[in-house]
């Protein structure tokens, strides 16, 4: 054992300290609002199996360029290894069920009613009543329009117009009022707000935000002054940490496994055509500054101008050996030296050729909303099926949503379901010339 007379020895007290400031970043839950439902035991699961496997690669790495893993015992190592992720899933399971429990033993729900009965307004009380750990109970509805004009909201559901929110209010001892009305409507909020005031209920307001095209939505402040996020990078704090460490480590591990078919394709092009083994592009990087990309060399031409022509179907341009590296996906390897340099992400949206970025930005609306992060060696879009040429815009503008959808929706296990998915499509991907 590890554990002696005089205490624990100063390489397993540094392991310790190390852990946990790993497990800090690794564990923290990326989004506060699952601490107010019940997320499913098999995201529970995958999530914390992800983030240890994560942090366990990390340290063997760092054991490795050290040269410190031969002071722990192998034993102890693999056992903690095996059972902590047992314990934190153990853990995190009980604490979910006991904030559960402890939820349904409130003394009473809070009463909640909702100004507002439009589409913002239903999507709260859809999420109010499908998730009881909040502790909440709704009432209804007060809006200004009829049953009629409101469509399939019954009559329980609409409790009145908006003049009879207060005493309503005031009456039925409301806890909570949810004010979710139009923006275009801030007069009428501001009417709500002075005839409550001599209520006790607590007041928030659910601005309409969802009229805008939304990426990565979130509330902040500055310096106390609340700011909504309507359009940002899902990968600030913590997230931010997690997607370069990931990056890394698997560019890293990725790139000393392949070395030798790196070095043999290198040969191969060198001896099968003149010029040179790396084609260097001009692409968009984040937030859209110009970076330099790696392929190997499959054409006979080296293009970066203003016009470039992609690559078609039987393209003339196209080497022997460079249409068998296009076909197997092989000729975008180098790319995991610009995933090291931080220019490039192992999963992110594809990075176009400079003169394709500046013909359809001007024709798709939110393009350039995808170099909100770093672009990737694959993405949502290339699992899709859409890559290789665009033959139309629409085929571009499919490809966008793709990406536009990958940045809302960024989380760890997608980027590894995604690159999973890209194994499996190399062997047999027909877009692929």
């Amino acid at each position: 054992m590890w554990v002696t007379g005089t205490g624990v020895s100063e390489p397993y007290q540094a392991l310790v300290i190390i852990v946990a400031l790993l497990a800090f970043i690794l564990f923290r839950r990326s989004d506060i609002s699952e601490l107010h439902s019940k997320p499913k035991i098999w995201n529970i699961a995958i999530s914390t199996l992800v983030a240890w496997s994560l942090l366990f690669t990390i340290l063997l790495i760092l054991g490795y360029a050290t040269k410190t893993s031969s002071i722990f015992s192998r034993r102890l190592i693999l056992s903690w290894a095996v059972v902590t992720p047992l314990f934190i899933l153990s853990f995190r399971i009980v604490i979910d069920r006991l904030v559960a429990h402890i939820s349904r033993l409130r003394a009473r729900p809070r009463r909640v009613v909702i100004a507002g009965a439009g589409d913002n307004a239903r999507m709260l009380a859809t999420r109010i009543k499908d998730n009881p750990y909040l502790g909440l109970s709704l009432d209804g509805h007060f809006d200004d329009r009829s049953l009629q004009r409101l469509g399939d909201l019954s009559s329980e559901q609409l409790l009145g117009k908006l003049t009879e929110l207060a005493e309503y209010v005031r009456s039925r001892r409301i806890d909570l009022i949810y004010i979710a009305l139009p923006m275009r409507n801030i007069q009428r909020v501001t009417e709500l707000l002075n005839g409550l005031h001599d209520t006790t209920a607590s007041i928030y307001y659910v601005p309409d935000v969802f009229v805008f095209d939304l990426i990565q939505c979130r509330t902040d402040d500055i310096d106390g002054l609340p700011v909504i996020a309507l359009c940002e990078t899902p990968f600030y704090g913590t997230r931010a940490l997690v997607k370069r460490a990931s990056d890394f480590i698997i560019a890293l591990l990725v790139l000393i496994s392949i070395s030798p078919l790196l070095v043999l394709i290198a040969l191969v092009i060198k001896l099968t055509t003149p010029g040179n083994i790396l084609f260097k592009q001009r692409r968009y990087g984040l937030d859209g500054r110009e970076i330099i990309v790696y392929k190997f060399r499959t054409m006979s031409v080296s293009e970066d101008s203003d016009t470039i022509k992609q690559a078609t179907r039987n393209d003339d341009r196209i080497t022997p050996v460079g249409s068998f590296l296009r076909r197997l996906s092989l000729d975008e390897l180098p790319q995991f030296i610009n995933v090291l340099q931080g220019t490039m992400s192992v999963v992110g949206p594809r990075p176009h050729a400079v003169a394709h970025n500046e013909e359809y930005r001007h024709l798709i609306k939110g393009y350039m909303v995808r170099h909100k992060v770093n672009p990737g060696i694959t993405g949502l879009a290339q699992v899709r099926g859409f890559r290789g040429e665009t033959e139309t815009v629409g085929d571009m503008r499919r490809r966008v949503e793709s990406d536009l959808e990958y940045l809302r929706n960024w989380s760890l296990e997608l980027d590894l379901k995604i690159i999973f998915k890209t194994v499996k499509m190399m062997l047999k991907d027909e877009k692929a010339y």
